[in-house]
């Protein structure tokens, strides 16, 4: 049997996917959202994890090096990426997880269910059109530290909320904003949060 844990913040999108991965008999499916994900990772051991890197959350819980992305990207786990072609700088960031799979969005019910089995198996799967992607996207220009900063902010956290969750100094996470401002060529943190979404890269 294989434990396959899905990862996502809408409800009915979770409780679709579990669905229909749940029809595979060889498959055991669990699904939670961010907010649940390191407990529900650490209790389960699952084979196969399932992301959305669009998802809210899913930046910040991953980028931040916490308990989440430990649970998350535990090498005894297979990462399967969820992620859409028309925007390369997800799917940049989605290779950057050293995911085993990457599935597209628009892609086949049937292909989803094909690439966790190769993924369980230990196989690599990528689907062309992302792989495509990958290869017109440019390279992000912040740091993971930076990365890490700019998604907690954009997630609606304080400085003081942001300087807790990653032991940082106030004035730490306030420079790190200002290299991210300055590095995304944005006029102020809002503009660096949207150019930085439209880009794929939170």
């Amino acid at each position: 049997m294989t434990k396959v844990l899905i990862l996502h913040s809408a409800r009915l999108v979770r409780a679709a996917l579990a669905a229909l991965l749940s029809s595979e008999e060889s498959f055991e499916v669990t699904s939670a959202g961010w907010p649940t994900a390191a407990r529900r990772a650490e209790c389960l051991r699952p084979d196969v994890t399932v992301v959305d890197l669009d998802c809210p959350g899913a930046s910040a819980a991953l980028s931040d090096g916490g308990r989440a992305a430990r649970a998350v990207l535990d090498p005894a786990t297979r990462l399967l990426v969820l992620a859409a072609s028309g925007t390369p700088g997800t799917v940049r960031r989605a290779f950057q997880t050293h995911a085993l799979g990457f599935v597209d969005k628009d892609g086949s019910p049937g292909r989803l269910i094909h690439a966790v089995r190769k993924v369980a198996a230990g196989e690599r799967f990528i689907d062309a059109s992302l792989a495509s992607a990958f290869l017109q996207s440019e390279p992000v220009p912040l740091s993971p530290r930076e990365l890490s900063v700019l998604a907690r902010t954009a997630e609606g956290d304080s400085v003081a909320e942001i300087a807790r969750a990653l032991h940082l100094a106030s004035g730490t996470v306030r420079n790190y904003m200002a290299a991210v401002t300055r590095k995304t060529g944005a006029r102020n943190r809002i503009d660096a949060i949207r150019i930085s979404r439209r880009a794929g890269w939170v």
